[in-house]
């Protein structure tokens, strides 16, 4: 039994499509909510103003999700009243 590269062609052309979605994260989809303000915002474009609120309101760094509700409810209020806000 002879293989050609016809043969693979089909696997190939399956692997260059499924790629990308293989190495992109989630965390690029990821939404938070933001129940006081009644509005999604996705994740990744908010890292920097997380980082600036740490840093404004003289925070270690923690991931998001693992602060208190009252610690959330304070950024997306401070984050809310930024005059870049979308």
């Amino acid at each position: 039994m002879r293989l050609s590269i016809g043969n693979f062609a089909p696997l190939l052309l399956a692997a260059a499509l499924i790629s990308p979605a293989l190495t992109t994260g989630c965390a690029v989809h990821a939404r938070v909510y933001d129940p006081d303000h009644g509005d999604y915002h996705v994740w990744a474009g908010e890292t920097v103003y997380y980082n600036q609120w740490e840093h404004d309101t003289h925070r270690d760094h923690r991931d998001f999700n693992k602060r208190s509700k009252e610690e959330q409810k304070e950024y997306w209020n401070w984050r809310h009243n930024q005059p870049d806000h979308h």
